[in-house]
């Protein structure tokens, strides 16, 4: 039990480190460093409800993991999001940097 508590405890400080990095602040009133994770929790219930329980019962871990890397792998690179023109949220990243480069090569 206590290898699961600092495996989530490291990967609370990645996620908070990662917000920091893209600019993103810690919700008002938050305890600590704790951040808003209202986001990362619709995503762990779509996980969730779009292939663990549609999709199992699984018969090992090794199914699911590789049932999860599939539907990452879709979730990032194949699903059309509406609110970014239709196009994979991959997509919208590679433009994002994209026209970040060009801007910092214009000033």
């Amino acid at each position: 039990m206590p290898c699961r508590a600092v495996g989530g405890q490291y990967l609370s400080i990645r996620y908070t480190e990662r917000l920091a990095e893209a600019g993103i602040e810690p919700s008002v009133g938050s305890v600590g460093d704790s951040y808003d994770n209202a986001l990362a929790e619709t995503i762990n219930g779509l996980y969730k409800t779009e292939l663990v329980h549609r999709q199992g019962p699984w018969r090992n871990m090794q199914d699911l993991e590789m049932a999860t890397l599939g539907w990452v792998d879709w979730f990032n690179n194949r699903r059309l999001l509406g609110p970014i023109g239709n196009i994979p949220p991959a997509e919208a990243e590679q433009n994002f940097y994209a026209q970040h480069d060009v801007l910092d090569m214009v000033a």
